[in-house]
């Protein structure tokens, strides 16, 4: 059994290639559903799946204007195994043993439907600043900014297993402690952490972090701190750590100019897409789509 899809047959063996490729995702949107129905909605979707790939591709062959070889032997060099492996002695097969013929055929297919997609989604507006400002209006609730932090740290790593690398827990205690006196001391707390911190390096900086981004007791301490303030010597699991909160920021809305980026991108690629859905829509329209038994019968 097969699909005659505009005269070009397409075994079976195809779609059941691509319900297998898609089946660990799609079970996963599909929790509860009756199996039976799940697995007969599967076939389907893998069908037209199979079905839109051939129209596209026929279309793109269709295109007089060829790929440059160039192209086609860069993309190819790209998949085949790297060199140094065992060779073959039949001219015109790879050392993985795809026939060099087929590879360019398959290769040559990828890049002429990749450009006419690029083509297709070209031809697509930049969205108004009207639709941005709509779009961060209607999603504002979404857009907010959590609690922020700009600390440094101090940590010495306490090694996890009883027999595995690193510090005791009484060693690396040892050390924050005498890290800790020298900031008693008024030494730089860049300077302490250049010198006694596991992760020495850039004076401890961590930059900006979200409240959530680190371990618990981290944020804990952290974000109870006050600007300027240095915490005492605290445990995680990791280890042993002293943090100096430099800044922080409240959580609230992101303004508009910090999200206007990504409200462009993310609305000009669903206008892409839609227009992808558009042309597969009407290629599918006009595609004249049959079951047959066999390639014998195209």
């Amino acid at each position: 059994m097969g699909l005659l899809i505009n005269g070009e047959f397409v075994d079976e063996q195809v779609i059941r290639d691509e319900a297998a490729s898609i089946r660990p995702r799609y079970l996963e949107a599909v929790t509860g559903m009756d199996p039976v129905a799940a697995e007969m909605q599967l076939w389907d979707w893998s069908k037209e799946n199979v079905i839109e790939r051939t129209l596209l591709r026929q279309v793109a062959l269709a295109d007089p204007d060829p790929i440059p070889e160039s192209e086609i032997e860069e993309a190819m060099t790209a998949v085949l195994p790297p060199p140094g492996g065992p060779e073959n002695c039949e001219p015109g097969v790879t050392r993985a043993g795809v026939d060099r013929e087929e590879l360019h055929k398959e290769v040559e297919a990828r890049l002429r439907i990749d450009r006419m997609i690029a083509r297709l989604q070209a031809k697509v507006a930049a969205p108004r600043h009207k639709d941005l400002v709509e779009r961060y209006k209607k999603n504002r609730d979404a857009l907010v900014r959590p609690a922020m932090a700009l600390a440094s740290h101090i940590v010495r790593n306490v090694r996890r297993a009883e027999h595995g690398d690193g510090e005791s827990s009484d060693e690396a205690l040892a050390v924050i402690q005498a890290a800790e006196q020298q900031l008693e001391a008024g030494i730089p707390f860049a300077d302490v952490a250049n010198q006694h911190s596991s992760c020495a390096g850039n004076g401890g900086a961590l930059g900006w972090f979200p409240m959530g981004e680190m371990v618990e007791e981290f944020d804990e301490v952290v974000f109870a701190l006050k600007p300027g303030e240095r915490s005492k010597i605290f445990r995680s699991q990791f280890g042993y750590h002293i943090a100096l909160l430099h800044e922080r920021r409240e959580p609230g809305p992101i303004p508009f100019d910090e999200v206007k980026a990504h409200l462009e991108e993310e609305i000009l690629k669903e206008k892409r897409d839609k227009a992808l859905h558009q042309f597969l829509d009407a290629l599918r329209a006009k595609a004249k789509v049959t079951v047959t038994e066999k390639a014998a019968e195209v």
